[in-house]
């Protein structure tokens, strides 16, 4: 009876040794996209929510912004996503939000009058990404339809997407994405 006790312990140790032993697959990423959620472009942080499966629920997160003359845009790109498929090609849907903000001018010159020409910064509330925004902050709602290449043990990593935007002003049903960067 005691051979056998320790057998079955020596057996379960052993098994949950070599399970440990089996790498997980690549569930975070960290990539560049042009376009897509972000807007313009964006830095980002992917995950799926089941540290053991590469095709299952997840989200990304990221952050992107610039300054022009007379105008600043930031983003915040939140999106829930699930992928679909094996082997390192998936197919991508999702869903979420881009939260924006934004400081948009134009100078306005009065050159009437004796004097020299008096030059003054005028704010304007309303900005156009593709659709008309009112006012800062805001939020535009996202979606996402495409492909993704992950290595299964994690490296260079690629996706492509169409993302159709939209807000209280309308939708834009042709907006894309192009990705690219490391999963871990």
């Amino acid at each position: 009876m005691k051979k056998l006790l320790f057998s079955l312990c020596f057996f379960v140790i052993l098994m949950s040794a070599q399970a440990q032993d089996q790498p997980l697959p690549a569930t975070q990423a960290v990539y560049v996209e042009l376009g897509g959620a972000g807007l313009s472009y964006s830095f980002n942080y992917d995950f799926r929510f089941d540290k053991t499966k590469i095709d299952s629920w997840g989200m990304r997160v990221g952050a992107s912004g610039y300054s022009l003359e007379g105008t600043s845009l930031f983003t915040f790109p939140i999106q829930v996503t699930r992928l679909f498929g094996r082997d390192g090609r998936y197919f991508e849907i999702g869903g979420g939000l881009t939260v924006m903000a934004f400081d948009n001018y134009y100078y306005s010159y009065d050159c009437t009058g004796a004097g020299p020409c008096v030059e003054t910064k005028v704010r304007t509330d309303d900005y156009n990404f593709i659709l008309d925004v009112n006012g800062s902050p805001n939020v535009m709602g996202t979606l996402n339809f495409g492909y993704r290449k992950i290595p299964t043990d994690g490296g260079f990593m690629w996706r492509v997407n169409l993302n159709p935007i939209f807000n209280s002003n309308g939708f834009w049903p042709i907006f894309a994405g192009l990705g690219f960067g490391y999963a871990f």
